[in-house]
């Protein structure tokens, strides 16, 4: 399971999760940390351990619960106890964005920042993000109203002392998002940017998860796969336009499968932020109003669905083998930027 914000109420919550989901005591877990990509990385590990034969059947994918990231004290305070004075509580989401890659390095850098250098670097205006933010508001809301996503959703009942309510539907989306609402909205990380709450992805939870096994072995068993897995890959970059780690990763899968990007029927492009997004569609030929568009997030994406981190690698992956099948549809690709400068892609078949 990919988990990025852990901590001490669930450590390794894979296997934590493997125990509450009734899976045998002799059933081996473990927990992936590669930030935004931990879900799909989770993917890749469990299927060369199926190719390696260390495993047969595997459980992959993420969970995240951004919503209960802890506050914590400097760590001096275990050693010094407090001092005379006023004392900093630490956030771990926001001190976390700052240190996945080394501050001496990089100082000052957090993943808003990527967003605005990104912005920087391909001339994205505000405007241009505003509105792809909406189209994924737009996308995802239609989406839900046609019941796109029922198959690919566990309801879960959640109870409080008086009643219960049978969660259903993701609740993120913004049926009610304006260009003018959006155009409202203040900049977060750089007086004069252009990267604001409104085109950029929140602080979500959310779990998602696949099973995976050789072709034998569902053949043993007598089930029909849903898709194969025909090449994957991990890729590095700088660390300041890590949003960019989509183009290598994806470029990278294609030329393993010998394949080019107008093969690919569907793609499913992590929305850490819209500037990123669009730097992606850019460098890869794919902007709004190309022909190649009309494939990627069909049914919108993070900044509309949410980016719960651990999970989304396998969130995306979900979506896009329920939409390929929909439309019988033959190849997709999914793919996320990973903050410390990295990108991960995955490329499956129909079948």
């Amino acid at each position: 399971m990919g988990h990025v914000l852990a901590n001490s109420e669930a450590p390794n919550i894979a296997r934590v999760s493997a125990l509450l989901a009734g899976l045998p005591e002799a059933t081996a877990a473990f927990t992936v940390d590669m930030q935004c990509g931990s879900g799909l990385q989770a993917l890749r590990l469990a299927i060369m351990e199926i190719q390696t034969g260390a495993s047969a059947i595997a459980v992959a994918g993420g969970v995240e619960s951004m919503s209960r990231a802890l506050y914590y004290l400097p760590p001096s305070v275990r050693y010094e106890g407090f001092r005379l004075g006023e004392q900093t509580i630490h956030d771990a989401f926001t001190r976390a964005v700052t240190r996945v890659q080394p501050p001496a390095l990089y100082p000052g850098l957090n993943m808003g920042l990527t967003a605005e250098a990104i912005a920087d670097r391909h001339a994205i205006s505000r405007e241009q993000q505003d509105a792809f933010a909406l189209d994924s508001q737009k996308k995802a809301c239609a989406a839900i109203a046609a019941g796109r996503f029922k198959d690919e959703i566990v309801p879960v009942e959640v109870a409080d002392r008086k009643s219960s309510i049978l969660f259903a539907q993701d609740e993120y989306p913004k049926a009610n998002a304006t260009p003018e609402g959006l155009a409202k909205l203040n900049p977060v990380f750089r007086k004069g940017g252009t990267v604001t709450p409104g085109n950029a992805s929140g602080m979500n939870d959310g779990a998602s998860a696949v099973v995976v096994m050789g072709e034998a072995k569902a053949r043993e068993f007598g089930i029909r796969p849903l898709v194969r897995v025909l090449r994957h890959s991990v890729t590095g970059l700088d660390p300041s336009v890590m949003g960019l780690g989509p183009v290598t990763a994806i470029r990278s899968v294609l030329k393993q499968g010998d394949l080019a990007l107008e093969d690919v029927d569907l793609f499913e492009i992590n929305e850490a932020f819209a500037a990123q997004s669009l730097g992606v569609l850019k460098e890869l030929g794919m902007l709004p109003g190309s022909r190649l568009y009309s494939r990627v997030n069909v049914n919108g994406g993070g900044i509309a669905l949410g980016h719960a981190l651990g999970s989304s690698g396998a969130r995306i992956l979900t979506t896009l083998i329920h939409e390929l099948k929909r439309r019988s549809g033959r190849y997709g690709v999914a793919s996320l930027c990973i903050g410390g400068g990295q990108g991960v892609a995955m490329l499956v078949e129909n079948i």
